[in-house]
C-alpha cells in the first residue's frame, strides 16, 4: 500500500507561512492535497477567513484542494480524513500539508508522524519546510528557542521577505543557518511565491523516484564540509562571529566501518536517547547491519526514532555506516562516548555441546 506523503510547514510568527500557502494551493501539484492548519488563529487563506470554531472547519478551495482547521487531536484527524474525504470508497486527496502555529515546537507533530502506529500504517513524513524572515530572522533566532528548533529540523529552508532585507542581514543569516542546519536546501521567497516542486517530495521515498535517493536525503557532504562550506559563495568581508549565537548547536557526520548487530544498534539507540535524547534535534543515518546485505536507514527527532527501514540496495560501493546529527549541547565526542562501549562488543562464538 502506498503511504500518503505529509509535508510539515513550520516557521516563526510573521515569517510568511500563510502567504506561502496562499500561493502553493493555487498550483496544480497541490490540487489533490488536504491542507491541515494545526492550532488556531485568524488568517486569510485563499481569500477566505479561517476563524475560531468549536469544531473542525472544512472548506474546499477554488483550486480543488481541501482545507481542514483542527483544534483537537492530530491523530484522530489524520485517521478520520481518509474516510471523511472519500467518494465511492476512493480517497479524494493524495497528500497532506500541515501548517503549524508560529510559536510551536515542531517536535511533537514530528513524533506523531514518525511513531504513532495508526499514522505509520497510512502516512509517511515526506518533508519539513521552515520559513525564516530574512530581515528579522537573526533577532528571532536570538530570542526564541523554538525558532532554532524549527530551522534545525528542516529539510528545506524558505528565506522569505528577501525584498525587505539588506545584504548584510541576508549574509549574516545565511552564515548562521550554515551552523544550525548545513544540509537543508534553501530558497529565497518573495511575496510567498515559490514552485511547489521545491517543497514537495523531499523525503527518502519521494513519489517521483523509483528508488530512494539516499545521498540527497542524507547529504552528509554538507556536514563533513562544516559551517564554512556555504560561506565561500559570498565574497564578503563581514566578520560575523556566527558561533557566538549558536554555540549550543552542533551539526556533524559520524561514521564507522565495521558492521553492527541489530542488538548493538538497539542498545546504543536506547542508551543515547535515554541520556541525551532531548538534545538530539534530528538524526538521519544509513547503517551496515551484520547479516544484512542491504542498508538500513534510521531517522530520529529527539528521543523518538522512526522504525528502521531496509532499503533495496546500497547507493554506492561505500559500506560505512554514516549518521548525520543536529544536536543541542551535545558534540561529536559525546555521541562517540555513548557508542564506545558497544563497539567493544564482539559476537561470541557459538558454543557446541559435546
Amino acid at each position: 500500500m502506498n503511504l500518503i506523503p505529509v509535508t510539515l510547514i513550520t516557521g516563526f510568527l510573521g515569517s510568511g507561512k500563510t502567504t506561502l500557502l496562499n500561493h502553493l494551493v493555487c498550483q496544480p501539484e497541490l490540487a489533490d492535497s488536504l491542507v491541515i492548519i494545526n492550532e488556531f488563529g485568524e488568517m486569510a487563506l485563499d481569500h477566505m477567513l479561517v476563524a475560531h470554531s468549536t469544531e473542525n472547519l472544512i472548506m474546499e478551495m477554488s483550486s480543488g484542494c481541501l482545507c481542514c482547521t483542527i483544534r483537537h487531536d492530530l491523530v484522530k484527524t489524520l485517521r478520520d480524513i481518509t474516510w471523511r474525504f472519500a467518494r465511492n470508497g476512493q480517497r479524494q486527496f493524495q497528500r497532506v500539508i500541515i501548517e503549524t502555529t508560529g510559536l510551536a515546537d515542531p517536535a511533537p507533530i514530528i513524533h506523531t508522524l514518525m511513531s504513532h502506529p495508526e499514522i505509520l500504517s497510512k502516512y509517511r513524513l515526506d518533508g519539513i519546510v521552515t520559513t525564516i524572515d530574512l530581515a528579522t530572522g537573526m533577532n528571532t533566532l536570538d530570542q526564541h528557542q523554538e525558532a532554532i528548533k524549527q530551522a534545525a529540523v528542516a529539510d528545506a529552508l524558505l528565506l522569505t521577505k528577501a525584498d525587505l532585507a539588506s545584504e548584510v542581514q541576508r549574509h549574516a543569516l545565511l552564515q548562521r543557518l550554515n551552523s544550525i542546519n548545513p544540509a537543508a536546501t534553501r530558497w529565497e521567497v518573495t511575496n510567498g511565491e515559490i514552485s511547489a516542486q521545491h517543497v514537495l517530495n523531499l523525503g527518502l521515498f519521494a513519489t517521483t523516484d523509483k528508488t530512494p535517493d539516499v545521498q540527497r536525503w542524507l547529504n552528509e557532504e554538507a556536514y563533513a564540509a562544516g559551517a564554512d562550506s556555504h560561506a565561500h559563495h559570498h565574497n564578503h568581508d563581514h566578520n560575523h562571529d556566527v558561533n557566538r549565537h549558536d554555540d549550543r548547536i552542533h551539526a556533524f557526520c559520524y561514521s564507522f566501518a565495521e558492521p553492527i548487530s541489530d542488538e548493538v544498534l538497539t542498545a546504543w539507540l536506547e542508551t543515547m536517547t535515554a541520556f541525551v535524547g532531548s538534545n538530539i534535534l534530528r538524526v538521519k543515518g544509513i547503517l551496515n547491519i551484520e547479516g544484512n546485505p542491504r542498508p538500513v536507514v534510521i531517522h530520529g527527532v529527539q528521543h523518538i526514532f522512526h522504525p528502521p527501514v531496509t532499503l533495496p540496495a546500497w547507493p554506492s560501493e561505500d559500506r560505512h555506516s554514516r549518521l548525520v546529527f543536529i544536536t543541542q549541547e551535545v558534540g561529536r565526542a559525546m555521541i562517540e562516548k555513548t557508542f564506545a562501549p558497544f563497539r567493544q562488543i564482539q559476537p561470541k562464538p557459538q558454543e557446541t555441546i559435546a
